[in-house]
């Protein structure tokens, strides 16, 4: 007799986008393993929780820190056995991940580009056609650094919340904002592609590292699993995210920084996954003054090709000005951090 299906818990926040992106992991899951009478067919139940950078919407993701105020908790849960996989926004995922944890499964990405969303009833298309002083918001201080170096008329502000928190901000007539930009991946996910106005595609921002693209983490232990997601990973999607995610390892060192990125894979049918692998990669200051700029392009056969070139472009825009950038950075969210105790 076969042995009975283990049920995988597979976990998220809370998120409405969230919500939607795991049952797409889970709907794949499913559809590679039919429910049926078969004892040894694995089942699959979801659970969502709240994460440190859910529960804290006031204070700028600047200088909350790191990219795990997304993750810890779950990571949490994962390693205490109360889930089995977690379902990532992967350009939200650190770069070095805890003991015992591993991505095992990234798959086909969503268009990685911004958008931008104009209020509604305004008459602009593109960050070109706003007026002079108008604010538009965004909680990412690469959208900041990039805007101000090629839109230094225009104004920054925060803005944090979900997306309809977001959109109300937005439209309200007696609100600051003209306009708001966000991962377009996102706003296809949740059906509110319509309030695009305009993608937002280099050379006018380059896109967060990992941007649309979903992750699947597991503990490093668990085969059965880490198997799962195996088939479900989109290898040209993992290699151009493992060169980004690589190229940021080196240039972050755990905080939020200016760097965009753009990644294309030219596919060699001759070979089994393998193509030409080119990675751009730019760090922007804060003031949008100085800007340092790098692509590489080599041929990737696995995975190791792929981060081997997020390393070589991270040396280079290091080699080139991006330490003196990020020098700066640290010392300016430091010295921010310290006021904002004082």
């Amino acid at each position: 007799m076969s042995s009975p299906a283990r049920t995988f818990t597979v976990a998220s926040r809370g998120s409405p986008l969230a919500q939607i992106q795991t049952n797409i992991v889970v709907d794949a899951l499913r559809a590679l393993h039919p429910a049926s009478d078969d004892p040894s067919v694995p089942k699959f139940t979801t659970s969502f929780m709240a994460t440190a950078g859910d529960k804290n919407q006031t204070q700028a993701l600047y200088l909350l820190g790191g990219k795990s105020l997304w993750t810890k908790d779950l990571e949490v849960a994962l390693l205490e056995n109360q889930a089995d996989m977690l379902v990532h926004s992967l350009k939200d995922v650190p770069t070095v991940l805890p003991d015992g944890c591993i991505i095992a499964g990234i798959l086909e990405r969503e268009d990685p580009l911004d958008a931008l969303v104009v209020k509604k009833g305004a008459p602009w298309k593109t960050l070109q056609d706003l007026p002079a002083g108008s604010v538009v918001g965004t909680s990412s201080v690469r959208r900041v650094a990039q805007l101000k170096r090629q839109f230094p008329h225009l104004v920054c502000t925060d803005v944090r919340g979900n997306l309809n928190t977001r959109f109300s901000k937005l439209d309200d007539p007696n609100g600051p904002y003209s306009a708001i930009i966000l991962a377009k991946a996102g706003m296809i996910r949740l059906g509110t592609g319509d309030r695009i106005t305009s993608d937002l595609a280099p050379p006018t921002l380059y896109h967060a590292v990992s941007q649309g693209a979903l992750a699947i983490e597991v503990r490093s232990s668990d085969a059965e699993a880490i198997e799962l997601c195996k088939q479900l990973t989109h290898w040209q999607t993992q290699y151009r995210c493992l060169a980004e995610r690589a190229c940021l390892r080196v240039l972050e060192g755990g905080c939020s920084v200016p760097v965009g990125v753009f990644s294309t894979l030219q596919e060699d049918v001759t070979k089994v996954r393998s193509g030409e692998l080119t990675l751009f990669g730019c760090v922007t200051s804060l003031d949008g003054q100085t800007h340092v700029e790098q692509t590489l392009t080599c041929p990737a056969e696995n995975i190791d090709d792929a981060e081997t070139l997020g390393v070589r472009v991270a040396k280079s825009l290091l080699a080139t000005g991006a330490r003196k950038i990020l020098d700066e950075i640290n010392e300016d969210r430091a010295r921010r951090i310290q006021d904002a105790k004082e």
